[in-house]
């Protein structure tokens, strides 16, 4: 293994993929960049700046006025809209519908994949998203693609929201799982899809910590 490497990996919201790679990541003694964090921040930019995320013009006419920058403490990311930390902020649903719609946007993805690329220049690290095995990182040997079926995605969903104690409606939920995975997998602009060389794991029916292992296993060959 090359001592700076990136390992990629790409799934659908919702899938675990970020718990599974905090985990391998600290196993590993390296960073783990959540592109996704990324995305919903600058949706929040967008959204607090009252623009409409459905007008690209509108949106493209910001992107140089939202400063999004990446941090990391103790190994955790923080993420900084206009030098403040939204870390805490960016996980609404309102936030993750925004970014999954302004992520379609060609100018946006150009200017957060610049972003991503750049913080993964210096350092080793896994870093998880929607194209990062196809074209963030597509010259990298650890391609993974982590999946959950939508039932158990919107099973979990409500388990957190229920522990939050937040109203909600699972059937709304799958819905939205549903829409969101549309969006993200007919995009014009680097779809969510399984690149050939990704080794595909299922996270539905087995532990975060099989999925860890299986994952560890495959960076060890």
């Amino acid at each position: 293994m090359n001592s700076i490497y990136v390992v990629a990996v790409d799934g659908p919201a919702g899938a675990g993929k970020s718990s599974i790679c905090k985990e391998a990541a600290k196993r590993l003694g390296i960073l783990h960049l959540d592109t996704g964090a990324t995305y919903r921040t600058l949706a929040l930019g967008l959204l607090r700046k009252g623009v409409d995320i459905n007008d690209d013009k509108a949106i493209e006419a910001q992107l140089d006025k939202i400063d999004v920058t990446i941090g990391f403490e103790d190994g955790r990311q923080i993420m900084y809209l206009d030098g403040e930390d939204v870390t805490g902020s960016i996980r609404t649903g309102e936030v993750s519908m925004a970014a999954s719609v302004t992520s379609k946007n060609a100018k946006v993805r150009e200017k957060l994949v610049a972003l991503q690329r750049q913080t993964a220049e210096r350092i080793s690290m896994i870093v998880d998203g929607r194209d990062i095995c196809t074209n963030v990182f597509p010259n990298t040997p650890y391609k993974f693609y982590i999946t959950v079926s939508v039932e158990e995605r919107a099973r979990r969903r409500a388990l957190q929201l229920k522990e939050m104690g937040v109203a909600f409606d699972e059937k709304t939920l799958q819905q939205e799982i549903e829409e969101r995975d549309h969006n993200d997998m007919t995009r014009d602009i680097s779809p969510l899809r399984v690149d050939p060389d990704a080794v595909v794991i299922d996270n539905t029916n087995i532990t975060q910590e099989q999925a860890v292992e299986l994952m560890l296993s495959y960076i060890g060959k």
